[in-house]
């Protein structure tokens, strides 16, 4: 079974391991084609992201003032996201248009994060096809959001520096730097996408390593090794917590200033 191998955790595969009820590895369940692992591990963050954010965002329209802890806890990161993200970054009240894929993106990032702590259950930003994609739906927004502010030709041309050089120089190097801008656009985006799944991904790994030490302890050396791991586990889980809520925040950041560069050209 898929679940006996610890680095089957940062695998995508077609069965999908139950944490519950005990023993938890010998529930598994086969996806029909063409579902897999991390298809459902998506499935249920965009799930939870809806459940989460809908109910919150109605209860802060109706009441002036927000009750309820969790409440009050998701209403700071959103306004946290608005004041110091999304408007520094992009600009002013203009800024708020480009909210709900912010605040959509961030959540969903992190409860795909936060999947991957759930024993049973998978990250699939630890999956470079699910962060290209991410990645991918960014470089749409940035775009259409440059070509809404300045129509497809100013959009492109306003990727180049104004250089201040003759002319007859400048009909050299305006080519020269547009491509280069233009590389360094996909480029940006390439980064965001592996930025997102190399942290995800080398930070289970790692679990799954420690781990795997108890798998291969034979005799006594198995009781000194065991608990060492556990210990080991149980203090990178708790900076995999950590790194889960960082790496939405910086996917959301980047993105922001990408927008932010785009309606403001150089």
């Amino acid at each position: 079974m898929a679940a006996h191998d610890p680095l089957s955790h940062v695998v995508d595969h077609t069965t999908l391991e139950l944490p519950w009820p005990p023993p938890a590895w010998e529930w598994t369940i086969q996806l029909p084609y063409p579902l897999t692992r991390f298809m459902v591990m998506e499935l249920i963050a965009a799930v939870l992201a809806v459940l989460v954010l809908v109910p919150v965002v109605r209860h802060i329209r109706r009441n002036a003032v927000t009750r309820g802890g969790f409440a009050n806890a998701v209403e700071a990161v959103l306004l946290y996201i608005r004041d110091d993200v999304a408007r520094p970054a992009i600009g002013g009240h203009g800024a708020d248009k480009f909210l709900p894929f912010l605040w959509t993106a961030f959540f969903f990032v992190l409860f795909n994060n936060l999947l991957g702590m759930i024993p049973g259950f998978a990250s699939p930003t630890g999956n470079i096809n699910v962060t290209a994609m991410l990645a991918v739906m960014t470089l749409g927004v940035v775009v259409a959001a440059g070509v809404r502010e300045m129509g497809v030709a100013g959009f492109f041309t306003g990727l180049v520096p104004h250089i201040d050089v003759p002319w007859p120089m400048n009909y050299f190097l305006w080519p020269l730097m547009f491509m280069i801008e233009l590389v360094g656009l996909l480029i940006k985006h390439i980064v965001l996408a592996v930025r997102l799944f190399a942290n995800m991904f080398a930070g289970h790994v790692v679990l799954a390593v420690i781990l795997g030490f108890i798998l291969v302890a034979k005799g006594p050396l198995f009781y000194l090794v065991m608990p060492a791991s556990i210990a080991g586990v149980v203090a990178l889980s708790l900076l995999e917590l950590f790194v889960a809520f960082l790496q939405a925040y910086i996917f959301t950041f980047l993105s922001a200033l990408f927008i932010g560069s785009a309606v403001h050209p150089h």
